[in-house]
């Protein structure tokens, strides 16, 4: 029996003492002088603090003139004591811990609509609780229906467009890629200046004070990485008029739209397509080029191919992400590619293939030139083009894709490299080679790196992984006077 079991039954216990103490029209001091103990004592007995022994048992049921059967044995209580001991239960729970609600007395003057209404919202919190704490099982699940959607949709959101060109519009912007005066003239159209700082909490990528329109971002991001990106992915919530996450599945697909709106402003439809398009006429499409014509990573560059090339090239496409322990992170197709998944369908967490292009880059040594592969699969073939990457969580590939009948379009299609991968076959690479398995299994032991978030629940609070306190100190300390 648990510590909270053994707490139940005391507190079952002290309240059968107290009901049949009041049937006889008993005072506590009454009851307490007929056994020789103090009052004090008797109330804690009654209030479940305290687990009387068994020949304590014995001298209160004789005052009270029952059987020891009568204070063991649950006895039916009526409306008011269910709710009593109902909300006394839920007092020593953790909801009421975690809220600071300290465990008061139920006094005859609460009415019983106030119980009911305490243990109803106490019953809400629980739901909400649970429905927030999402297990990584449930996490799976949304991931799963979101990136459906995103292949129902072709991974292109018009509305998304749509509020990108309106923005754009309200600030003048004359074309072509996004300056960083541009992002700039974009945080001030919504009212926020902007604030380098060194001090910025650990968990964020940025921190919106929401009172005195003061947008917060790391001052590394003057050194390292690009500021707009991070400007934009932190004004586009506002933009969208996100409201705080509810689920999981809520809070990614808020992270959906902020990377599609992010990029959609960095690198506008109305400029992209025709550059894309010219590319394909010339079959010199290159996700390199489009790098380094917007500024951007080569992420973003990706994944912003991926929203217009079925729309507006009539190419079908998948993006595949994926860390350098093998580790997929993040996933698109609608080209058939046979990802791996779990019995849930979900790709993210799952094992790449050791043979596609996302993995074997890792190996070559060339980091300047993009590489280029050609991958056999029992699905058809398919054609990748692949880049390394650094981030604050190690290296990661970022790769896109096509069938093999739409490599005509694209720059690298001349490569020689080719793979095979027969990765619904376990021998393909989730096992060892025979050879490989047999001279080492059983002279080997590694010492697994457990990731952190193997036993964490998913998320903790609204934003995942967010420190409250630190954001909410961070924010009173630099709130202007």
């Amino acid at each position: 029996m648990t510590d909270l079991d053994e707490e139940l039954d005391a507190l079952a216990l002290g309240r059968r003492i107290r009901g049949l103490r009041t049937a006889r029209g008993m005072t506590l001091d009454e009851l307490a002088a007929a056994i020789g103990r103090a009052p004090s004592q008797l109330s804690m007995i009654e209030t479940g603090k305290r687990e009387p022994k068994l020949t304590l048992l014995q001298a209160i049921a004789r005052a009270l003139g029952a059987s020891l059967d009568d204070v063991l044995e649950a006895q039916p209580l009526d409306e008011r004591g269910e709710a009593e001991l109902a909300l006394e239960r839920a007092m020593k729970g953790q909801t009421f811990q975690a809220l600071g609600i300290a465990p008061f007395r139920i006094g005859k003057a609460v009415p019983t609509e106030a119980l009911r209404a305490m243990l109803a919202l106490h019953a809400e919190i629980d739901r909400l609780r649970d429905e927030r704490a999402a297990t990584p099982e449930e996490a799976r699940r949304a991931n799963v229906e979101l990136r459906r959607l995103m292949r129902t949709r072709d991974n292109y959101f018009e509305d998304l467009e749509a509020q990108a060109r309106g923005i754009l519009d309200a600030i003048d912007h004359p074309g072509g890629p996004l300056t960083q005066r541009g992002a700039s003239d974009i945080a001030a159209h919504l009212g926020f200046s902007i604030h380098y700082v060194p001090d910025l909490p650990q968990t964020t990528r940025s921190v919106a004070d929401l009172r005195n329109g003061r947008l917060y971002l790391s001052s590394r991001l003057t050194t390292h990485g690009d500021p707009r990106t991070a400007v934009l992915q932190a004004l586009a919530s506002q933009i969208l008029g996100h409201a705080e996450p509810t689920s999981y599945a809520d809070f990614l697909r808020q992270r959906v739209e902020t990377n599609y709106l992010a990029g959609a402003l960095l690198m506008p439809e109305a400029h992209v397509v025709p550059v894309l398009q010219d590319a394909k006429k010339d079959r010199a499409i290159s996700i390199e080029d489009l790098r380094d014509t917007y500024a951007v990573s080569y992420e973003t560059a990706a994944h912003r191919f991926t929203n217009l090339a079925t729309r507006h090239l009539g190419l079908r496409v998948h993006f595949l992400k994926v860390h350098e322990s093998g580790t997929i992170t993040k996933a698109y197709e609608n080209d058939d590619v046979n990802f791996p998944t779990d019995r849930l369908g979900a790709i993210e967490g799952q094992l790449c293939c050791r043979k596609w292009t996302s993995r074997v880059v890792f190996d070559t040594p060339d980091k300047f030139n993009p590489y280029y592969q050609y991958t056999d699969t029992g699905n058809g073939t398919y054609w990748c083009t692949a880049r390394v990457e650094m981030s604050s969580e190690g290296a990661h590939s970022v790769s896109v894709g096509v069938r093999f009948d739409d490599t005509k379009w694209f720059l690298g299609r001349d490569t020689p490299n080719r793979g095979v991968s027969k990765h619904a076959d376990e021998v393909c690479c989730r096992r060892a080679p025979a050879e490989l398995e047999n001279a080492w299994r059983a002279a080997s032991w590694p010492n697994v790196r457990t990731p952190r978030t193997l036993l964490a629940t998913l998320p903790t609070g609204a934003f995942p992984g967010v420190d409250a306190t630190d954001v909410y100190e961070f924010l009173q300390s630099h709130a202007p006077a």
